[in-house]
């Protein structure tokens, strides 16, 4: 078994492995090298811009979308990959934020993406300030014909909510789990009425190590690139070290391994949700 896992949540899915612009210029002889799940992966554009990947001289099932490149480990897809149609939707910008290596299990860094809880002292004075600290209540439910989760109705103040906001402002949220390695958020705008979208895709190379991968759709006429990249590379390197640092590496799934708040819906729900798919990679079991 060339993958460090048989879980099938994760050999029967659509996983990231890199940006779809790290394929320019590469090709069977210089191909674009990455790790999958333990794995090293060859992969390269043929002239009429079709991916392929190889692991050794094994052909794996890749395709390009959403502006990144996606491998089936098993070649046996248990669903399609998801919608992102704000990435083609008119009049946004779209930012490759670029991939971030983080030493602990996907898992976590998903569940800490889902969290408003910890905004006023993980972002002061970017995503939070004490002593605004408050969650407010929130709708969470899973969608029954993609099995998505979606948390909607989700406000939270905030001093300064992307590169382009100033002053603080009540934030609208909606999050959007689509896979146990991909997440959405949706935030307010500087267009009226319109949210903002920012997705994060994990690359798992292993149970404890990803690559995050961030991409932004936003309607903004007023900050650089750079200055969209920096503000999210500050928000991640915040989050960074704590996530390095959990007691556990791996995400514990039995239900009183660590205590939720009101805070958590959504975390409660991903958790369950993991173990109702029954999720194993990335996870620690009971003790």
């Amino acid at each position: 078994m060339p993958f460090v896992t048989d879980d099938p949540n994760m050999l029967d899915d659509w996983l990231v492995v890199g940006p779809a612009s790290a394929l320019a210029g590469r090709s069977q002889r210089q191909p674009y090298g990455t790790c999958l799940l333990g794995a090293t992966l060859s992969l390269w554009a043929e002239a009429d811009g079709t991916p392929q990947c190889r692991l050794g001289t094994q052909p794996l099932s890749v395709q390009s979308r959403h502006g990144y490149l996606w491998v089936c480990p098993s070649g046996r897809p248990a669903r399609p990959l998801f919608a992102f149609p704000e990435y083609t939707e008119p009049g946004r910008r779209l930012v490759d934020c670029g991939g971030i290596g983080v030493a602990v299990s996907g898992l976590r860094v998903i569940e800490n993406f889902l969290d408003m809880a910890h905004f006023p002292f993980v972002h002061a004075d970017y995503l939070g300030k004490v002593p605004h600290t408050e969650v407010a209540r929130y709708e969470v439910a899973i969608e029954p014909a993609t099995g998505e989760i979606w948390a909607t109705d989700c406000r939270f103040w905030q001093p300064r909510a992307s590169a382009a906001h100033d002053s603080g402002a009540d934030v609208r949220y909606t999050y959007r789990v689509m896979q146990p390695f991909s997440a959405m958020l949706y935030k307010s705008s500087l267009r009226p009425e319109a949210q903002d979208a920012i997705g994060l895709f994990l690359q798992p190379l292993d149970d404890e190590h990803v690559i995050a991968h961030t991409v932004l759709a936003y309607f903004d006429d007023v900050s650089s690139d750079a200055e969209l990249i920096a503000f999210q590379h500050t928000i991640f390197g915040q989050d960074k070290p704590i996530l390095e640092n959990h007691a556990f590496k791996r995400m514990p799934l039995e239900g009183r391994a660590e205590t939720p708040t009101r805070g958590d819906t959504t975390s409660v729900t991903y958790r369950r949700w993991l173990r109702e798919r029954g999720m194993r990679f990335g996870t620690r079991a009971a003790a």
